[in-house]
């Protein structure tokens, strides 16, 4: 890592009618460095990147750029001079070729102003070619997964030969092996003297990937610091202005009750097999597994959502079979989807809305919303949830992603359920917000009902689970409680060992 500097942002700050989202914040990337930008939400990480990129202008401060002064005036401003930006909500045309979204708008022409499609797939594949990646050019960017499409977000601003690249949450919507593919490609960039921003909520992979981290708490800096002079747990101390972690889990529970659920020899062809197991009242059952070892998959059967071909369920003692979704939710389960976004909310509806639409025939009378019990209804949640919102009325979207999650969880809280199953429970929120998620999940269990978490982070599923069904390709190879709930039995399991 050289000891230039390729961009410095000096006392940068922006203010919002209301709101200091900025105060006098700095911070450098070195060229070949890979530079973690962490906080909790609302601590200012997009702001600042959405000023280094051009989308807004600091009301103080400055920005260096290759030692020299610069004033980024929008984003094709700061796309001219070298500077990339992926967001986390990925933009690209749908209906387009992956090459006409790489180059659009300075693509190849031949005589009489007709794209020269030979040239340009010849030149898309040359930026492909950085990616080990089997994407033709001329592939419809709707055809694309995720991952995919995020490798042709990364070469378009490779493409426009960017010496600095910002990432803000690039591994959130990505498997194990895509996220191992994406960190083999940022260290050959890094190798090439590109300097990258890393925007990350997940502390292992900054720990794995970063050279430098600097940390913003309520808008100010708090400090920078190589990743070989600190640990996980100084950095998230330093974000939630806390010295003190042993919060972050809430003590796991000492008693369950009877048994709600038994799930046995539920089968669907090609998906999951031979799945028994029981959940109790009070008790958290945590599902571990590589992505693709079918734990959402058995979750949303269990439910109605999606079909098992055989097998049968006993809630309380009584056979059941759920047809529909609806079924699940009148005898009291319910599931709370990995993608709360696309999946959980409606995001331009307001909170209240939200909030009710579960219990819509509770609080009407002749197909007439009762206004009166659906504010006090949601009032209730936000009180007990501590949603933090200024008003009732404003618009989910308008919310941050732990803030989003609680409407969730109270959208189905206002059923009175017996049985919540949580899907990527603390996706893409931040450290502080998952210790409020987490410590209210062990309300929800201490109260009696019970809880199935499925996550990928080995961290939550050890700190939150009274006991953990490990699968591995649509089988459950290991049931592990107490002090057998380590990394070590979880990864062995998740690998389809016995051993």
């Amino acid at each position: 890592m050289g000891n230039n500097i390729l961009l410095r942002a000096e006392a940068i700050s922006k203010f919002f009618p209301g709101t200091i989202a900025l105060s006098d914040v700095s911070v450098d990337v070195q060229p070949g460095e890979i530079h973690a930008i962490v906080g909790e939400n609302g601590a200012g990480k997009s702001t600042l990147m959405n000023i280094i990129s051009g989308v807004y202008q600091p009301n103080k401060g400055k920005i260096l750029f290759h030692g020299e002064e610069i004033k980024i005036s929008n984003p094709q401003n700061a796309q001219k001079l070298g500077i990339g930006f992926v967001h986390q909500e990925l933009s690209l045309c749908q209906h387009i070729s992956v090459a006409e979204n790489i180059f659009m708008g300075r693509m190849p022409v031949k005589r009489g102003g007709f794209i020269d499609y030979k040239n340009l797939y010849a030149e898309t594949q040359k930026y492909l070619n950085y990616f080990d990646t089997s994407i033709k050019p001329s592939a419809r960017t709707d055809t694309l997964n995720v991952a995919e499409q995020q490798i042709v977000e990364i070469a378009k601003a490779i493409s426009m030969n960017c010496s600095l690249l910002i990432l803000d949450e690039p591994t959130s919507s990505l498997s194990d092996k895509e996220t191992e593919n994406l960190f083999t490609l940022l260290k050959r960039l890094k190798s090439e003297s590109i300097g990258i921003l890393y925007i990350s909520h997940r502390m292992p992979e900054i720990f794995n990937l970063c050279d430098r981290v600097t940390i913003l708490r309520d808008g100010e800096f708090v400090e920078t610091l190589r990743i070989e002079d600190t640990t996980e747990r100084d950095v998230i101390c330093k974000m939630v202005g806390r010295t003190l972690l042993e919060d972050l889990f809430p003590p796991k529970s000492k008693r369950t009750g009877e048994t709600i659920l038994e799930v046995s020899d539920f089968y669907r062809k090609g998906v999951f097999k031979n799945i028994n197991f029981s959940l109790k009242k009070g008790e958290i059952l945590g599902f571990a597994g590589l992505v693709g070892a079918g734990r959402t998959e058995i979750a949303r059967a269990l439910c109605g959502i999606d079909k098992r071909e055989s097998g049968t369920l006993r809630y309380y003692g009584e056979e059941l079979h759920f047809h529909f979704y609806s079924d699940a939710l009148n005898r009291g389960i319910c599931y709370l989807t990995e993608n709360r976004k696309e999946e959980g909310l409606f995001l331009g509806l307001p909170i209240k809305e939200n909030v009710s639409v579960s219990i819509i025939d509770k609080i009407s009378k002749n197909l007439f919303i009762s206004k009166k019990e659906e504010k006090n209804q949601t009032n209730n949640f936000v009180k007990k949830l501590r949603i933090k919102i200024s008003s009732i009325n404003n618009k989910a979207d308008s919310l941050s992603g732990g803030n989003q999650q609680k409407v969730v969880i109270a959208k189905w809280l206002a059923i009175d359920p017996k049985v919540i199953i949580m899907d990527e429970p603390t996706r893409g929120i931040d450290v502080g917000a998952k210790s409020e998620i987490h410590k209210m999940i062990r309300d929800l269990s201490d109260s009696g009902i019970g809880i199935i978490i499925i996550s990928s982070e080995m961290t939550e599923i050890i700190g939150m689970c009274d006991r953990v069904l490990v699968l591995h390709e649509g089988k459950i190879t290991r049931e592990l409680t107490g002090d057998g709930i380590t990394e070590k039995n979880i990864i062995i399991g998740a690998s389809g060992h016995d051993s």
